[in-house]
């Protein structure tokens, strides 16, 4: 059936895509209809994929895709199909592999040209609507891409076809098992610690990204090997972040990344996956320094996250956008005027402990940030700071805030609810963790036939979910099991690796895809091994498999991680730096931990000692003195006494002897190989 010769975003559940829908263009969004109606129009297909906090999206809208003009010449040459790239990762990692491969940077938005199949064949990202920033102009460029398609279609097509076997070969074909060894995260952590700025920490150089696979690989080298100079990369970087003007020092929270060398000016927008990653690290990094900092800052970003993501019935919407008013960084940036006229006399104390930095470069209104001795000046005195800005935080809340993109995507919700799981144990906050139980309740209550969607946006559900949606709802359970010792959820967890391999299994048994077996509008059935901002869906699979192994004690379910593991470490191989996701959960599977807590439920002394000490690579069952847990078993299916309170700490196969006294257990669950320290 033709589609009429409209816009037809108004009714996805996408508010990017609705962001969209008074656009003169005649967009559609990605389905098998859009795809056939290119296929009888015998058109090329302009693609155009975004998100609703990129900044650039936004410039190009309003410079082209509002420009009736210029849609009339994408109305008359082309299929327009507009994609969240949230909302469908599947389609958006086919595209930006593909534009890769043709030796192009890749970004947002998205601009590919596809053939009518919907096969590629050229591409690039942001165009202005004329010529300038040395870029072709965007109609400039249409109109040399639908010539090229009149006069050299074979060309083309044969193109597009090469192109895309070549990105199915990347993103989806098989590969012999890698060898999984503890030498290959050592390797690529001090490969990683090489291209470390360790003075402002973060990669060397600008832009900066708080890269997140990559900071887990070098603490995952310190927590084996005790070399300190990996844990004081990680801890150099989260200290300059937390510093910078890339943390909201009056709200609090993460922006995107800097544009500068020194995390000073953002992009402002706000993800829930980069604050879900960052207070995983700042949990991790108060357990080994004892800095208040980190404490601090994991309370800020909470309190966000809680105050302005939280939707109702208790899951997290996705980001806010970078700008408010049209321009960027509007609502958080202050004058120092504006400063002293909400604090009155308090101001001189702000700038006692904050710096209004304002580059010459930045157009905008100055950034709050903090030197090295005001972040340290300002935890001493955290009290006072914690009054300047609660005095701050109403007046900007009466500014007209950035848009919030609402939609409930699994995937980062269970980011956010282990996080907020762990973070609550570690500083005894059950609040957060009754937050935590509450997200996950409404995902898993918008669950189908036992299926989960993969997003949701009020009464509209994306379905079928993805594999990192049900790998990170595993991870999600597994944290809560650990906080509450409530079975129910491991009940969930061994029900989310039950649907992967019913719906994303491949037919070896020895990996999963992305997309579900019944999803019939992706051009290529990927498997989602390559880390983005947040580490690879196989990555989450495999930390997913490898801990609801160690929790159950499951023979078949032990051996189904390590042959996973052995292969996405075989396909690894070839683009390590782009997979260290897959590195760190192989190192998982190598050094699996479990710790058995039998202690007091009324008074416990080993519980608390465990939830100080952290440990990506471990997971914690607590059975109260005198009864007894079938999840509880040891290694080869013994049970340990619970008549006295003892904590048995197991790697692999092998457990240490029963420890009784907490600071005994403290020393165990610090220990470290000093050899390449």
């Amino acid at each position: 059936m033709s589609l009429p010769p409209k816009n037809m975003l108004a009714h996805e559940a996408s508010p990017y895509l609705q962001q969209h829908a008074n656009n003169p263009v005649h967009w559609r969004g990605w389905s098998q209809d859009s795809l056939a109606q290119a296929k009888e129009l015998d058109r090329p297909i302009l693609l155009s994929i975004g998100y609703a906090a990129c900044h650039w999206c936004h410039v190009m809208a309003h410079e082209s895709f509002e420009d009736p003009d210029i849609a009339g010449v994408m109305n008359r040459l082309f299929v327009n199909i507009k994609v969240d790239r949230e909302e469908r990762p599947d389609i958006d990692q086919v595209f930006m592999a593909a534009l890769s491969a043709m030796g192009e940077q890749g970004g947002w938005p998205l601009t590919m040209f596809l053939t009518p199949d919907g096969k590629p064949f050229w591409g690039g990202t942001y165009f202005p609507p004329h010529p300038r920033y040395g870029r072709p102009g965007f109609v400039q460029v249409m109109e040399a891409v639908s010539k090229a398609w009149h006069e050299k279609r074979d060309s083309l097509v044969e193109s597009a076809h090469g192109l895309t076997s070549h990105v199915g070969a990347r993103l989806s074909g098989a590969a012999s098992k890698g060898r999984l060894s503890t030498e290959t995260l050592t390797t690529l952590a001090d490969g990683i610690y090489g291209m470390t700025d360790l003075q402002n920490g973060g990669l060397k150089g600008a832009p900066k990204f708080p890269n997140a696979p990559f900071m887990q690989a070098l603490w995952l080298s310190w927590l084996r090997t005790g070399n300190g100079r990996h844990r004081d990369a990680v801890i150099v970087s989260l200290e300059k972040m937390l510093s910078g003007g890339i943390y909201d020092h009056i709200g609090g929270g993460l922006s995107r990344y800097s544009t500068d060398a020194f995390w000073l000016v953002p992009h402002f927008e706000k993800m829930l996956y980069d604050n879900a990653q960052l207070l995983r690290f700042c949990n991790w990094a108060f357990a080994e320094t004892g800095n208040q900092l980190f404490r601090i800052r994991i309370e800020e970003t909470i309190a966000w996250i809680l105050r302005e993501l939280r939707v109702e019935n208790g899951a997290f919407a996705s980001s806010l956008d970078a700008d408010s008013e049209g321009e960027e960084g509007l609502f958080y940036c202050w004058k120092e005027d504006e400063i002293k006229k909400v604090l009155g006399t308090d101001s001189s104390e702000f700038f006692k402990y904050f710096t209004l930095a304002k580059p010459s470069e930045w157009e905008g209104n100055p950034v709050v940030c903090q030197s090295d001795s005001q972040r340290v000046e300002s935890v001493s005195d955290s009290e006072t700071v914690a009054k300047l800005k609660a005095q701050l935080l109403p007046a900007r809340e009466k500014r007209i805030r950035p848009g919030r993109d609402g939609k409930i995507l699994t995937d980062w919700n269970g980011l956010a609810i282990a996080a907020l799981a762990e973070c609550g144990r570690a500083l005894q906050r059950a609040d957060w963790v009754i937050a935590a139980a509450d997200a996950f309740d409404q995902i898993v209550s918008s669950a189908v036939d036992g299926r989960l969607p993969h997003s949701a946006l009020g009464t509209k559900k994306l379905f079928p979910a993805l594999s990192s949606d049900y790998a990170a709802m595993t991870n999600a359970a597994i944290a809560l099991f650990e906080a509450t010792s409530d079975q129910a959820y491991v009940k969930h967890a061994r029900h989310f690796i039950a649907q992967l391999d019913l719906w994303h299994a491949d037919a070896q048994g020895t990996g999963y895809y992305l997309t579900a077996s019944d999803s019939k509008d992706v051009p290529i059935r990927i498997r989602g091994d390559v880390d983005e901002a947040i580490s690879s869906a196989t990555s989450q699979i495999v930390e997913a498999l490898v801990k609801t192994a160690t929790l159950t004690g499951k023979i078949g379910l032990q051996e189904k991680a390590w042959t996973v593991a052995e292969h996405a470490a075989g396909r690894a191989e070839k683009q390590t730096y782009g997979q260290v996701g897959v590195v760190n959960a192989c190192e998982l599977a190598l050094e699996s931990r479990k710790l058995i807590l039998v202690d007091s439920a009324d008074k416990p002394s080993l519980v608390p000692v465990a939830n100080r000490n952290p440990d990506p690579r471990r997971v914690d069952i607590v059975v109260p003195i005198g009864t007894e847990s079938d999840l509880a078993n040891l290694p080869g299916g013994a049970a340990p006494p619970t008549t006295m309170a003892a904590a048995f700490l197991c790697t692999g196969q092998i457990c240490l002897p029963a420890v009784t006294d907490p600071n005994g257990l403290a020393t165990a669950l610090r220990a470290r190989d000093k050899t390449t320290a």
